[in-house]
């Protein structure tokens, strides 16, 4: 097939030579060329058409695909990570970019922020229990599991909007959630005690 293909090459450049139109070789003797015809190529004969299409199928348009691939390469990009702000007990806002996939609880421990997490994402309490601003944001949450909602009823200041920090987890349309953190939890630990990311 490969062979053919470039037999047909040769062919149409003898056809192109034979037309005159293209020039003839170079009178640079140090470095002879042939420079081909100034019209664009496969524009009005059919048997350049015909040859095109057997060098260049249809179903091989490279520069489309390389622009969709590159397009989709941008869009995951910038969908990587999503704008979080965390708001302490003073009132204090901390914006922070979480990556898709990590719960709110890790991004806290990796941006230093005081939310405990005693249990670390076990759902054995209620440390990380933190309030989601906007009911708008909390809606497109999952609905909680029977074991978050058993540590939720053991939280300090329990709200509408209350959630386990370990089981919020960072997806594209919680892009700028806003999670405001209680001013005290109850734990067995001792008070004061901030778990270090391991």
């Amino acid at each position: 097939m490969l062979i053919s293909r470039l037999s047909r090459v040769g062919v149409w450049m003898v056809k192109e030579l034979y037309r005159g139109r293209c020039t003839s070789v170079s009178k640079n003797i140090r470095r002879p060329h042939i420079q081909f015809c100034q019209r664009p190529l496969f524009e009005s004969h059919p048997e350049d058409k015909v040859f095109h299409s057997a060098i260049f199928p249809k179903s091989h348009n490279f520069s489309a695909a390389a622009a969709s691939s590159n397009a989709i390469e941008e869009g995951s990009e910038q969908k990587e990570t999503i704008s979080v702000t965390f708001v302490n007990k003073d009132g204090e806002e901390q914006h922070i970019q979480v990556p898709i996939g990590m719960s709110m609880l890790e991004a806290a421990h990796q941006y230093d922020i005081e939310l405990e997490g005693a249990c670390e994402g076990s759902l054995a309490c209620s440390t990380c229990h933190v309030i989601v601003m906007d009911m708008e944001y909390y809606n497109k949450l999952e609905d909680p599991a029977d074991e978050e909602n058993d540590m939720l009823d053991l939280a300090f200041g329990l709200t509408e909007t209350s959630r386990l920090g370990c089981q919020v987890i960072a997806k594209p349309e919680l892009d700028g959630i806003r999670l405001a953190i209680p001013a005290a939890t109850r734990n067995f630990a001792v008070d004061g005690y901030v778990p270090k990311p391991h």
